[in-house]
Order: structure tokens, then sequence, then C-alpha cells
């Protein structure tokens, strides 16, 4: 479930900063504005990723694997 949640947020955070992206080339480019979204949602998204992927295994997780396993 947490996997699937990150995915999911993977790809909002894809789309929307492609739209501001393109928001910020069809309104004649400049100052590249949607750096701060991107970076601070991308901080957010890191987090995220941590929580999901970063963590070690407690001792009740692995056997919990262990039995799903067998």
């Amino acid at each position: 479930m947490l996997r699937q949640s990150f995915k999911i947020h993977v790809t909002f955070y894809l789309v929307v900063n492609v739209l501001l992206i393109g928001i910020w080339a069809a309104s004649g480019g400049g100052y590249f504005w949607p750096v701060w979204p991107i970076l601070g949602w991308g901080i957010g998204l890191v987090f995220h990723a941590w929580d999901v992927y970063g963590r070690l295994p407690g001792e009740e997780q692995i056997h919990r694997e262990m039995e799903r396993l067998r």
C-alpha cells in the first residue's frame, strides 16, 4: 500500500510540474519560477520516498515477510 501511494505521489508530481513548466514556457519563459514548487514539493517527495523505501525493516516485518514467503 505504501509503495502504491508513493507511485501515485510521483505521478502527480511529474504531471503537475510538467504543466507548470508548460505554463512558464507558454507565458514567454524568462525567470524560471517553476523551480520553487519543483524544489519544495521535491523535498516532500524525498521524505515520502525515505518513509517507503529508506527505513530498515524491523524484526516484526522480517518475520511477517518470512511467513508470507513460506
